[in-house]
């Protein structure tokens, strides 16, 4: 039986939408106001999922006290109350869109977990704007 735990978490951090290649006007036309050149926050809401086999010994997928530990190290630590653009070094070059937030929280959960479980992401902009990410 394939089972899916899930563990909800929770991070606020600062970014500003744009590209470097651009001008200011180009940047404004696509980003709108999220290309505020002093940044704006979200309340990002996280949702992990871990699916896999139930191990017969220990009735678990996986202890969902190691999820939260991988997501409290990997990602609450490294981006709850940070400036995207400027204190997190994989968006150094990346644009911080909803989008490629949740593919860099992936990759980085993935190094973490066995390969033989499947891994879906769901990061929370605002309540009504999500994405999800469950890999290539």
């Amino acid at each position: 039986m394939r089972v899916t735990i899930s563990r909800k978490a929770h991070f606020n951090a600062a970014h500003r939408l744009y590209r470097k290649d651009w001008t200011f006007e180009q940047n404004d036309a696509i980003f709108g106001k999220c290309n505020n050149p002093n940044y704006h926050g979200h309340n990002y809401e996280l949702i992990v999922s871990v699916t896999g086999e139930i191990d017969p010994e220990t009735g678990f997928v996986m202890d969902v006290k190691f999820l939260s530990e991988i997501i409290k190290e990997e990602v609450e630590n490294q981006f709850d109350h940070k400036n995207l653009n400027i204190d997190v070094p994989e968006f150094e070059n990346l644009n911080p869109t909803a989008e490629n937030i949740v593919v860099v929280i992936w990759n980085k959960i993935r190094k973490k977990i066995e390969p033989q479980f499947d891994l879906e992401v769901i990061l929370y902009e605002t309540p009504r704007n999500f994405v999800t990410y469950k890999g290539e």
